[in-house]
């Protein structure tokens, strides 16, 4: 992402990358991947494609826009998803790859027959990788790292399907989960490290892999377990095998996901996300309390910590910004004449609730700060006598290069300004984040440990916990941030 957002009630906030669906051997797999995609919605709103296999041949369909725009009721490409295997994928694009050839599943008749892969996250080594691929003869349709382990799969000297995958995963780093399809398996894989999610889940007879379990819980499956990180389960006609192929690595998951990302209804390794992020306002609470009248979230994502901070402080809870859900991302064009509006079109202030009141405002994570600026201006132009703005995340100091869609690290408020500068910045009386130890306290440990914090933390810490062989001279996502000549 970089510069001014095209869509101007989005460009300050940060952006999972994608969603991943899978499932294998039900009458019904082209349409409980449509179900289970809309689920997943909130990790990729760009595109949205499924890959089916029947009777012999793969069919794909992959379009632009929302799933029930692609998929919903007297869709085309929703009759035409015939067969009892199926994966589904959720694309958030990031700049300069949101073009159709990157829409996932991406597909590919190898030597061996079909496959199809849907992946989230992003591989740190693709780009040198692509280039290795290049000069040997390979031509590429995309600008999106899939297709790298399309190619390397492709060319691998392993005499079947599973090895090769392995063989391809094997040369790639960085962070993923991904599902493939070929026509006698679905394949579910997470990278060494886990810091994707990915889950399995039972209906009936079928085995399903997802991002979340949120998506099991729309098609009424059983949720099994996570996929440990480095495995690869391959599920076919002779059952389900569980393989361990790469090097051992230390866990880290993703921690934005339970700040941000995740559903909150989804459940993940074992920790509900609602949850987790009650606990992360009531630590907030007890590190940094202010004197208010009531508390406030900014709407939809810090809505549980703020109901956290509220219990913790014993201050009200109030619904002081309403939010629009039905501001499409392509409701206006964002000139410079209304830009001012995008706030406006997607929170709208409470008057009569605000009006002579101590405001305390929660929110997630500041970014830019451009729209935490702004919200801020919005409570008091509504009447707030004062506000305190409360952030449920440390302050966010680097890019991700793991699969989340953040600004160059140049661009973030954070790593340019300490919290008193920030605090002027966006206009507020006070401004708080939560500490990295009160973090890892909300999620049931003592406090960070540097040799084995257990999640992955590099956007507030700077510690990367996989090589960005990539990256050369600054922050770039080269894979997924460019297109590659």
């Amino acid at each position: 992402m970089t510069g001014e957002s095209d869509h101007i009630w989005d460009g300050d906030t940060l952006h999972e990358e994608c969603g991943v669906f899978g499932i294998f051997d039900h009458a019904d797999a082209g349409a409980l991947s449509v179900l289970g995609l809309h689920s997943l919605q909130h990790r990729g709103q760009e595109a949205a494609g499924i890959v089916t296999f029947d009777e012999g041949h793969f069919t794909a369909e992959r379009h632009a826009g929302l799933v029930g725009d692609a998929f919903g009721r007297g869709s085309q490409a929703g009759r035409n998803l015939k067969g009892r295997f199926a994966i589904g994928h959720n694309r958030y694009s990031t700049a300069g790859g949101n073009r159709a050839a990157n829409i996932q599943p991406m597909f590919a008749d190898l030597a061996g027959g079909g496959l199809a892969i849907a992946h989230n996250g992003n591989l740190t080594n693709a780009h040198t990788l692509r280039q290795e691929l290049v000069a040997q003869g390979a031509i590429f349709h995309s600008t999106s790292d899939t297709e790298t382990i399309i190619h390397l799969t492709a060319r691998s000297a392993k005499p079947r399907i599973v090895e090769k995958l392995v063989d391809a995963l094997c040369q790639v780093q960085g962070a993923y989960s991904l599902v493939a399809l070929t026509s006698k398996k679905v394949i579910g894989v997470r990278d060494p490290n886990g810091v994707r999610p990915l889950v399995m889940g039972k209906l009936d007879d079928a085995v399903i892999f997802a991002s979340e379990t949120c998506a099991l819980d729309i098609i009424g499956a059983e949720y099994v377990r996570d996929v440990a990180p480095g495995e690869m389960v391959v599920v076919d006609r002779d059952g389900i095998r569980s393989l361990f192929p790469f090097k051992p690595q230390e866990h880290r998951f993703c921690v934005f996901e339970y700040i941000y990302f995740a559903r909150p209804d989804s459940t993940l390794e074992g920790r509900n996300v609602y949850e987790a992020r009650k606990n992360i306002g009531a630590v907030l609470a007890e590190e940094s309390p202010a004197a208010a009248d009531m508390v406030i979230p900014v709407p939809d994502s810090g809505v549980p910590a703020a109901l956290g901070f509220a219990n913790a402080a014993g201050i009200p809870f109030e619904l002081g910004i309403i939010r629009n859900h039905y501001v499409g991302r392509t409701f206006i064009e964002p000139s410079d004449s209304i830009r001012h509006l995008g706030v406006r079109l997607k929170h709208n202030p409470n008057r009569a609730m605000l009006k002579g009141k101590r405001v305390v405002l929660v929110d997630d994570s500041i970014v830019r700060g451009t729209t935490s600026k702004k919200i801020v201006a919005m409570v008091r132009d509504a009447g707030a006598a004062e506000v305190h703005f409360r952030v449920s995340s440390p302050p966010t100091t680097h890019s991700c290069f793991y699969g989340v869609d953040t600004p160059n690290t140049d661009e973030l408020l954070a790593h340019k300004m300490d919290v008193e500068a920030m605090r002027r910045f966006i206009g507020a009386d006070s401004l708080a984040f939560i500490s990295m130890n009160g973090l890892y306290r909300a999620m049931g440990k003592a406090e960070r440990v540097a040799q084995a914090p257990g999640f992955c933390d590099a956007c507030f810490t700077g510690d990367y916990p996989i090589s960005l062989t990539d990256i050369s001279g600054g922050a770039r996502q080269l894979s997924l941030l460019a297109d590659v000549a």
